[in-house]
């Protein structure tokens, strides 16, 4: 027997508006009876698969995540870091290499890190 991934959950003080973040992040839909001021909300990030769960939760960020989401964009790794910023993600470290190798980590509005890699793309054209 095994168990099945059924969500992601972050943890948060403003579960919609972070939802509404990674709903821009992803493309995909916020759960359609989901509110503002809601205590949870959730991304659908497909129909069969697991969804990003937000949780309202009294206490601040305070320390690196232990488990964090690796996203691979559609376009170019740098020109999704771009994109990402101008939705409120903010830059942490920047691990991007003079030979196109590396990635970026960005934290979220309520400052929960990921990174950003390289793109199938930019992969091939480092691998001709």
């Amino acid at each position: 027997m095994v168990s099945v991934v059924q969500n992601v959950a972050i943890d948060c003080a403003n579960p919609y508006e972070l939802a509404r973040f990674w709903s821009g992040v992803t493309g995909r839909p916020l759960h359609p009876e989901d509110r503002p001021g809601d205590r949870e909300t959730q991304v659908l990030l497909s129909p069969d698969g697991p969804v990003l769960h937000f949780n309202r939760v009294p206490e601040a960020k305070t320390v690196k995540n232990r488990v964090h989401l690796c996203l691979r964009p559609e376009t170019s790794r740098d020109q999704e870091v771009q994109r990402l910023l101008g939705l409120g993600a903010t830059l942490v470290a920047d691990h991007r290499n003079p030979d196109g190798t590396g990635w970026a980590i960005l934290a979220d509005p309520e400052g929960n890190e990921f990174c950003v890699l390289r793109s199938e793309s930019d992969r091939a054209a480092a691998h001709p």
